[in-house]
């Protein structure tokens, strides 16, 4: 389970994220600027920028537990790790 909360902040988002999965809780936080939003999210509401979120923790998630992924970090930065990230996450 990944639960997300959005607050905007200058420039765009910034997000907590709990994760629960396989038996792990992990909390992090992650920064959306506008920019990413409107690469790989499609909207500007809060609402997109949840589900933009949800679905990057699902990808990470697909490729490492939870306690391997960053405690906090710029959206951006998933596609340095995966580069695939950009072409899937769309």
């Amino acid at each position: 389970m990944v639960k997300v909360e959005a607050e905007p902040d200058a420039g765009g988002w910034v997000c907590q994220v709990q994760v629960e999965h396989a038996g792990e809780h992990t909390q992090h936080t992650v920064k959306v600027s506008a920019a990413e939003l409107g690469r790989w999210g499609g909207g500007d509401q809060q609402r997109d920028v949840v589900e933009l979120v949800e679905r990057s923790f699902e990808f990470l998630l697909l490729r490492e537990p939870p306690t391997s992924i960053l405690r906090r970090f710029d959206l951006s930065a998933i596609q340095r790790y995966f580069p695939e990230f950009d072409r899937e996450i769309r």
